[in-house]
């Protein structure tokens, strides 16, 4: 089975496909950052930055000898429940998915692959759904839908995603169902990554300790080192201020005196300032800059391997750009082990 990823971002789909047996052939992607990410990692995948909305060279996918799945998940940030200033019916960036789709009706696909985030689902945006659905409908594909938690696929943090699955030409397809592992929790994840401080800038470090984990053993492999090691560099009042906080709590715990700089402390975001507990899956990691997340035991923002860690990047996979934009990347991601018990649905056909 080949498969074209659309809207790619840094990969996260592309992998977790690729894990699931699909010969990923072409990636597209707007943002250059994300594109050079992609491009880096996987070799033998054309990648191609440009506008969904302007490409139009991929006819030649029409006759072939293998099967297709196309798969993709354009921009969420019109649905997505933490970004109320762009979402709503008036954000153009909302119907992206009918490039999607026109590339579905183009290529006439054996199988599609559908993702966003479960905000789609609510009542200002269930209509694009309904939509989506009853176009491929009308294309001839059999249609599976709902939304899935990483966390029950192997995943170190809870993160939930709408998917939709398409057969054109096989049975209808299930989601798939939790193998009822135990879950990975964030120490198990990240406690043999380089211990590092507020700013670390330098990219490539060797581990502190071995990995006790299988899934850290996993995401290692036989590397004495790893990248991406890079952590934002917050001024020392921010940095203070993580001094208050356990493991759980958030900037409720920080003293009212040193966030006299917020208008009303009381209406920060649950995310600001939140320490992550290292015997649980993570929260959702999302946008750095506006959600905080702190380090279990060290008074520090994430690094953006310990995010990519939480998202299920194997230790090779390398992210390109600046700090602010390789964050960007790894919060956008969808996380590659739930990717790759999607893709199986398929494979296993």
């Amino acid at each position: 089975m080949i498969g074209i990823d659309l809207f790619s971002g840094a990969g996260g789909m592309s992998l977790g496909a690729s894990w699931a047996g699909v010969d990923v052939k072409i990636a597209v992607e707007l943002h250059r950052a994300a594109a050079a990410t992609i491009a880096h990692n996987h070799k033998s995948c054309l990648t191609i930055q440009g506008d969904m909305r302007y490409i139009n060279g991929l006819a030649n996918f029409k006759d072939r000898s293998q099967e297709l799945v196309i798969f993709g998940g354009p921009p969420c940030q019109a649905f997505s429940t933490s970004n109320q200033r762009t979402r709503g019916p008036g954000n153009e960036r909302n119907f992206l998915f009918r490039d999607f789709l026109k590339f579905v009706q183009a290529l006439e696909p054996d199988w599609i692959v559908f993702e966003n985030v479960p905000g789609i689902l609510e009542k200002n945006s269930i209509e694009y759904v309904r939509e989506i659905e009853k176009r491929l409908i009308t294309l001839g594909f059999k249609l599976a839908s709902g939304v899935l938690d990483a966390a029950d696929f192997g995943v170190p943090q809870h993160r939930k995603r709408f998917f939709i699955l398409g057969s054109r030409n096989h049975e209808a397809l299930e989601l798939p169902s939790s193998p009822n592992a135990l879950r990975v929790s964030v120490e198990d994840a990240i406690d043999d990554l380089p211990i590092l401080e507020n700013g670390a800038h330098i990219c490539t470090l060797p581990y502190c300790r071995p990995a006790a984990s299988a899934y850290a053993k996993n995401m290692r492999g036989d590397r004495p080192h790893c990248s991406n090691n890079l952590v934002s560099d917050n001024s020392p009042l921010v940095v203070t201020r993580y001094k208050y906080i356990p493991q759980g709590g958030n900037w409720a715990d920080i003293p009212r005196e040193m966030m006299q700089n917020y208008a009303d402390p009381s209406r920060c975001h649950t995310g600001i300032y939140h320490r992550l507990k290292g015997k649980e899956p993570s929260v959702v990691i999302g946008n750095f800059r506006k959600n905080m997340l702190i380090h279990p035991t060290q008074d520090r923002g994430l690094s953006v391997r310990e995010a990519a860690r939480l998202q299920s990047f194997p230790d090779w996979y390398e992210f390109v750009g600046t700090i602010g934009l390789q964050q960007q990347q790894v919060g956008n991601a969808v996380p590659p082990l739930l990717a790759k018990a999607v893709f199986g649905q398929l494979t296993r056909n």
